[in-house]
């Protein structure tokens, strides 16, 4: 079953809160706090994260995570 937004948002706010200002994590730990098979999320993940008061950043530049292709990292900004 796929998780709601809502449960989305909270997973990727909490990780934030957890790490404070200045630190990041990568998408893919919220995925897995979801669901066993995490990988078929990311999108979700992404795509909620866009909505949400998150930084994307790639490489130390922000960037947005519906577009970014590759790895990316998520933090509250700063």
């Amino acid at each position: 079953m796929t998780p709601s937004d809502n449960a989305i948002a909270d997973v990727l706010l909490d990780l934030a809160h957890q790490r404070g200002v200045g630190k990041t994590f990568c998408p893919s730990e919220a995925a897995r706090q979801l669901s066993d098979d995490w990988r078929p999320l990311m999108a979700d993940v992404r795509r909620v994260a866009a909505t949400l008061d998150l930084r994307a950043s790639q490489k130390g530049q922000t960037v947005d995570p519906l577009t970014a292709k590759g790895p990316i990292r998520l933090g509250l900004p700063g």
